[in-house]
């Protein structure tokens, strides 16, 4: 297999279609090597338009989608951002690629040892890795950008506190078959809640059912 001619069909073949125009996003997918961060198994899946299962029973999302959640974010050459669920590290790689300093967390310490290794290997140096559930979560600083790439079934408000001023939030609310992308974003102390597409992908593990967030 040509690694780069796959690579380049996916993105302009899959995710490009998809409504992913944002040229930095669109470079930070190119530059990031996802077939690194696929499980050795299912390394011939690395380009394919499918989810692709990893350790612990999580999953890695299809590349399409991550490539609209990350458009969807906005993140800026300064921005802080934090990532719930770390998965297979791509995601927080391609955020890192965009960003200034990346948290990013995630339940299963095996998960989070798999992605150190493979961030070390391909020098990205911004990340903080955390091996900590969503629940105990407790954030002493701010941040500009949120995403949340496991989905809830309902909104947590706790989520919004973790915002700065003009921050914002992608994340994925509902059950299946009805889920939805949203982006939350805040200036002040106003919120402003907007559905962006529609997707269904695995909860987060251990998720608590928060009582309804009314904007």
């Amino acid at each position: 297999m040509n690694i780069e001619l796959t690579r380049e069909r996916m993105i302009y073949h899959q995710i490009r279609p998809w409504d992913v125009s944002d040229k930095r996003v669109l470079a930070a997918l190119a530059a990031t090597p996802r077939e690194q961060f696929v499980p050795e198994t299912y390394r011939r899946l690395a380009f394919a338009d499918t989810s692709i299962p990893l350790a612990c029973g999580q999953t890695m999302l299809k590349p399409v989608l991550e490539g609209r959640l990350l458009q969807a974010l906005q993140v800026e050459p300064e921005h802080q951002t934090l990532v719930i669920g770390t998965g297979s590290g791509f995601l927080t790689a391609c955020v890192a690629a965009l960003s200034a300093k990346v948290i990013s967390i995630d339940i299963h310490a095996e998960l989070i040892h798999a992605a150190a290794i493979k961030l070390a290997d391909e020098k990205v140096h911004n990340v903080e890795l955390q091996n900590l559930d969503f629940n105990n979560l407790k954030p002493d600083t701010g941040f500009d950008r949120i995403l949340v790439t496991g989905s809830m079934p309902l909104f947590d408000e706790r989520v919004l506190e973790w915002l700065k001023d003009n921050g914002q939030l992608v994340m994925i609310t509902g059950t299946a078959p009805n889920m939805k992308v949203e982006l939350i974003s805040r200036s002040a102390q106003q919120y402003t809640r907007e559905s962006l597409f529609e997707t269904v992908v695995p909860p987060l593990e251990n998720i608590a059912t928060p009582a309804a967030f009314n904007f």
